[in-house]
């Protein structure tokens, strides 16, 4: 009686221990990253901060700058991981202060990726910040959640696009990004500003059931055909102001017409 009681209790508790995530240190991660080996792992919690701005690779960009690029060789992927620390592609040593040309003299990290990138279904508890970063390969965000700013500002695209299904919990900002093949933000949910301010989207975008619950900013985006709204909510206020779509100012009761 007691067996068949402990093997009800193992069958029951199997799908507690298959959702469980394996812990993984940081540093395991990024001696991968350093030695050039692909990075790859599912149903994982990163402990620590994943930074890759100084890595082993890191260059000067130029003589006589304050700018250091680290390069991710090798495919990277995560699928439902948990970041319990900072995700970090870019950071300023954020001293703030100037030179007699009035250039700044803060030295700035910045990680470019040579492959695919896929970070799908998983959660950034802490800082994330991609600026300025060159994504060469394919990027994939898809169902991920960001609990606080999602920086993606200035940031590089050339493969497919993928922030299907994200949740910015916070400030989401892609400002001034190019988004050079049509990029998709279906059923994506921006808690708080969605900031496009100066991006551009030359081939289209997919807002399709996206909710934009804090100010949606579009302010002298450029958008193409195709562009899809259908579905699309918008609660917390919106920019559209010097939006052009097709080099034609529009609003955005013309584009959710238009997506009907």
């Amino acid at each position: 009686m007691k067996k068949s009681l402990y093997l009800l209790l193992a069958f029951a508790l199997l799908p507690l221990l298959s959702m469980a995530q394996t812990k993984v240190n940081a540093s395991e991660v990024l001696d991968k990253i350093n030695r050039g080996e692909a990075v790859s792992y599912r149903d994982a919690e990163i402990i620590g901060d994943l930074n890759m701005t100084r890595l082993e690779n890191m260059k000067l960009k130029k003589k006589g700058s304050n700018e250091y690029i680290s390069t991710v060789v090798a495919p990277v992927s995560f699928v439902n991981c948990t970041f319990r620390g900072d995700v970090l592609a870019y950071e300023n040593s954020g001293s703030g202060s100037f030179n007699l040309l009035g250039n700044s003299s803060d030295e700035v990290y910045n990680t470019d990726f040579e492959k695919e990138v896929r970070f799908e279904n998983c959660e950034f508890k802490k800082k994330s910040a991609l600026k300025y970063s060159h994504f060469n390969g394919t990027a994939s965000f898809a169902g991920s959640r960001f609990a606080e700013e999602a920086l993606f500002k200035y940031s590089k695209f050339s493969g497919s696009i993928n922030f299907s299904k994200v949740r910015f919990n916070n400030y989401a900002n892609f400002k001034y990004v190019t988004f050079p093949v049509a990029v998709n933000f279906n059923q994506a949910t921006f808690g708080s500003e969605a900031d496009f301010k100066y991006a551009k989207f030359p081939e289209g975008v997919d807002f399709g059931n996206a909710a934009f619950n804090g100010m949606a900013n579009f302010k002298y985006a450029e958008i193409a055909d195709p562009i899809n709204l259908k579905g699309a909510s918008f609660k917390g206020g919106d920019d559209f102001k010097y939006t052009k779509i097709n080099n034609r100012s529009v609003t955005l009761s013309y584009l959710l017409e238009k997506s009907r």
